[in-house]
């Protein structure tokens, strides 16, 4: 079987949220039973002479969206400890003159308009190498008019004739609209995509809507992800669609890289561990207390989260409970980048608390060590499709303090059941996440318990493999 992923981000060579992980360590345990592609943009923050990426001869491709044209080149390497074949679409005028993967303040047509030649090439230089895919994995909206071209533009041509796609919804809350004229750039014909089967959705283009009418199989990346968008609550006003769609949709919860993410070999953690030896982990929150100005106490639990700073992640309540937060016998650390509003708040935070500290911006390295040093985990998330860094926390014995929605209500089972690995609220208000905190700090009083919960944590399995396998009976069962 033949699989080709598509997507904007990839790690290790691109990344700027959770989408990047899952496209650059699924198709890892993939590899055993397919031969994978994956493509990307050659954005301009990554650095190809770090991963040896070349281009390949006689790549140099035009393509023409509405009446002009754009001159594309493709580039290649392997997936890092891996034989598969990543490849880097390439064009100065939409990817390479940015140095970053979502560049701010971008004007939305010329958002959309990316994308759309970015898919195209895809599709285009697929054939140009013969990889006659038996299934294309698109990854949110900027993919997503990869379905819709087979469908339309390529709905007669023989070298796409059974290919099968799944379209992956790593966050409903980012659809892709835009005004009709964008399918005149996309040169596709309105009356075939434009309706309510197709793209349109409420009198504009709507990428995402596109994409589950058009695809094979629907994944959401958790199984109580999968029921939300179901609901007027969690569906993005994309609910009704989706509930016409229910029975191609399913949810397959994310996993995370143990090989990249193990703070027994971490190199740029100052102490390694295991769960046989957490004393190690002591010296790391020594280190983030350094590195944030806050004195060390052991007897003082330290909580940290590192997220893209924007209301989707419950940022509004830690405005809320600010002077709560400030109160607290505990030390807090903040790490991301987004809005503004909330970048100011944490930094007017740390200028005006002695518990409370943020780095603004994003830093792999510090991020490694702060998962390392701290005690808890805060994720107050409004909605979380799956979420990566509650995995990751886990991974590294720093228990999750977490709203129970989405990805993070199938990944953390709440104090007190059994075998717990974390703590849980419901309600999104100030008051539901404070009782889940102090809850955190009186069992931080109970050594036995708090060492307990962080070796079960620590000892879940959340490894690609039993995705893996989950993700090959959605490509089997739509190819047989």
């Amino acid at each position: 079987m033949k699989i080709l992923f598509a997507a904007a981000e990839v790690a290790p060579f691109s990344k700027a949220g959770g989408l990047a992980d899952v496209v650059g360590s699924l198709p890892k345990e993939l590899e055993k039973q397919a031969e994978i592609a994956i493509f990307t943009p050659l954005h301009g923050c990554i650095d190809i002479n770090k991963y040896g990426i070349k281009e390949l001869e006689n790549s140099e491709m035009w393509l023409t969206f509405g009446n002009q044209g754009h001159k594309f080149r493709l580039f290649m390497c392997k997936l890092p400890n891996t034989n598969i074949n990543v490849f880097f679409v390439h064009n100065d005028w939409y990817f390479t003159c940015f140095k970053e993967v979502y560049p701010k303040w971008l004007d939305t047509r010329y958002e959309h308009e990316r994308y759309i030649a970015f898919s195209l090439a895809v599709l285009e230089y697929a054939k140009l190498l013969n990889f006659r895919a038996d299934v294309i994995h698109a990854n949110d909206w900027h993919t997503a008019m990869i379905p819709v071209y087979l469908k339309s533009n390529y709905r007669y041509d023989e070298f796409w004739k059974n290919t099968k796609t799944v379209f992956e919804i790593h966050n409903l809350a980012y659809q892709g609209v835009w005004f009709e004229d964008v399918l005149d750039f996309a040169n596709m014909r309105k009356d075939i995509v434009y309706n309510e089967w197709g793209v349109e959705h409420y009198g504009k283009v709507n990428w995402m809507k596109g994409a589950i009418n058009y695809s094979e199989k629907v994944v959401a990346v958790s199984p109580t992800y999968a029921n939300e968008i179901l609901t007027g609550e969690y569906g993005e006003g994309m609910d009704y669609t989706l509930r016409m769609n229910k029975d191609k949709i399913v949810g397959i919860l994310n996993g995370i890289d143990y090989d990249v993410f193990n703070p027994k070999k971490d190199k740029s953690i100052i102490k390694n561990y295991d769960a046989k030896s957490l004393k190690n982990k002591e010296q790391n929150k020594k280190r983030v207390c350094e590195e944030f100005g806050l004195e060390y106490n052991p007897e003082r639990p330290l909580f940290a989260c590192i997220s893209r700073l924007v209301p989707q992640k419950g940022f509004d309540l830690v405005r809320v409970a600010e002077n709560e937060l400030k109160n607290l016998n505990a030390d807090f650390v903040f790490l991301g980048s987004g809005n503004s509003d909330y970048e100011n708040l944490l930094i007017w935070l740390s200028n005006h608390s002695s518990n409370i500290r943020a780095y603004v911006g994003y830093r792999a390295d510090l991020a490694n060590q702060i998962y390392a040093g701290s005690d808890f985990y805060l994720m107050p998330s409004k909605f979380e499709p799956c979420g990566l860094s509650q995995l990751i926390a886990m991974r590294y014995g720093s228990l999750p303090v977490v709203r129970a929605t989405g990805g993070l209500e199938d990944t953390v089972t709440g104090y007190p059941l059994a075998d717990s690995t974390g703590f849980k609220f419901w309600g999104y208000d100030g008051g539901s996440m404070m009782s889940a905190i102090n809850c955190a700090l009186s069992v931080y009083q109970d050594k036995y318990t708090f060492n307990a919960m962080q070796k079960t944590a620590m000892t879940k399995d959340f490894s690609w493999k039993k995705s893996a396998v989950e993700y090959m009976n959605v490509y089997k069962e739509i190819t047989k």
